[in-house]
């Protein structure tokens, strides 16, 4: 299959199809496919998801192709952060065929009795992980997601459809023949993986509405402005963060070096992921030992500083922050600082201007340790540890399909496991209710 092949930007397919028509059918070959998933053992699953990860090394060169070509089509216009997570590299997509190896290796959650007890009617009852159905995955941007969500869904018995956005087009195409390659080979359904083969924004909606009951969850990848559509207006539940306002509190117990290790890594590493921190917060307590090197180190990586009047007066380097940047999602080299009345403030200052998604403390105390973890009302909460590590694939999950702050069904990295829902599974001996 041509580059041009795979970047067709269709609105009906070549029988002459409305887009609603086209859309629909799209939905009952997803939920057929998923109800031959969710019976498929793991060894036939776990064959398809190998065979994928050697069809996306073996089409290296197609799949790069294609993301130059969609990296030419977006121009000079995007930001830093945008162009990072558009672009592909001979690494990256290894990384993603190793990420599908590793979904591969993992424990497959369908049919793991998570409790089971015994009734004095003599009723066994077993609760039972099962599959989802049909996943829904809207993004933007990021080809890498073709990939995760279609491997992660695979592996949990779920059907998965793909929408992703006109700037990755192309890339998107690439990697899902790769994955409906592997689905072939083993023998299961290919209509388990679909990419949307439209750019219409109609199409959004009809997933939003559930495609006629098809579509069980929602999960959407990409800014503020996709999120907040994906949440106001989808008829099926969502699994997603807004944005990802992180922070690094820097407690009076924290050693120096590993502060400032961490502040910098959490703010520098990448800086366009949801998972870099946003705003770094200093106990006021330790502000002529600790700020000015924290502060210093991350003016030094090349990252900018805005800062309450206290850090202006501090820090040459800094700028005022507004009101404003307190609760931005830079996703940029830019960084808010303040100090805080110890662990208190803190999490004070986090729970009026955070997102739910990622927050660290540094100490080596181990009570502000805990009252910080168990007071943060965040998705990730860490202790000694960069924000950056907020990331199936660091949890040993092999990779997500995003990150949930929502508190029904799934919080945080959304893998295998929270992929599948539960029934109750009921054994009787002729038991009848009186």
């Amino acid at each position: 299959m041509s580059v041009a092949d795979l970047a067709a930007d269709m609105t009906a397919d070549p029988s002459g199809q409305s887009l609603g028509e086209a859309m629909a059918e799209i939905g009952r070959d997803a939920r057929a496919a998923a109800r031959v998933l969710a019976a498929a053992p793991r060894d036939v699953k776990d064959a398809a998801l190998m065979a994928a990860a050697e069809a996306i090394r073996a089409g290296s060169e197609a799949i790069l192709t294609a993301n130059a070509a969609d990296l030419e089509a977006a121009g000079n216009d995007l930001t830093a952060a945008f162009r990072d997570r558009l672009t592909l590299s001979e690494a990256r997509v290894e990384a993603m065929a190793r990420g599908i190896e590793e979904v591969a290796t993992l424990e497959d959650p369908v049919g793991t009795v998570i409790a089971a007890w015994d009734r004095p009617n003599g009723l066994r009852i077993e609760r039972v992980r099962t599959p989802l159905g049909v996943v829904g995955v809207i993004y933007e941007s990021r080809p890498n997601v073709t990939a995760d969500a279609g491997a992660l869904c695979l592996k949990a018995g779920n059907a998965v459809i793909l929408r992703g956005g006109s700037e990755s087009a192309r890339s998107s195409a690439a990697i899902a023949e790769c994955l409906r390659a592997g689905l072939r080979e083993a023998g299961l359904p290919e209509d388990a993986v679909q990419l949307v083969p439209t750019q219409d924004r109609a199409a959004v909606g009809m997933m939003l509405k559930g495609l006629d009951g098809s579509i069980d969850v929602i999960v959407p990848r990409g800014g503020k402005s996709l999120v907040g559509r994906v949440q106001s207006e989808a008829s099926v539940p969502v699994f997603a963060h807004l944005e990802g306002v992180c922070h690094v509190y820097v407690d009076a117990g924290a050693d120096l070096e590993m502060a400032t290790a961490i502040a910098v890594n959490a703010k520098m590493r990448r800086t366009g992921i949801c998972g870099a921190a946003e705003t770094l917060l200093v106990d006021r307590a330790v502000a002529d030992t600790h700020l000015m090197p924290v502060l210093e180190a991350l003016y030094g990586a090349g990252c900018a500083v805005r800062g309450d009047a206290e850090i202006v007066a501090a820090a040459r380097f800094a700028e005022p922050a507004s009101e404003e940047d307190w609760s931005t999602e830079y996703l940029d080299a830019i960084i808010s600082a303040r100090l805080v009345d110890g662990v208190d403030g803190a999490i004070q200052h986090i729970a009026r201007y955070g997102s739910q998604h990622t927050d660290s403390i540094v100490t080596d105390d181990p009570v502000a340790a805990e009252r910080f973890l168990s007071r943060v009302d965040s998705a990730i909460v860490l202790h000694n540890a960069s924000t950056q590590f907020a990331d199936g694939g660091e949890f040993g999950m092999g990779a997500e399909i995003g990150i949930a702050t929502g508190k029904l069904h799934a919080r945080g990295p959304i893998g295998v496991e929270q992929l599948t829902i539960f029934n109750y599974r009921v054994r009787g001996s002729g038991q009848t209710r009186p």
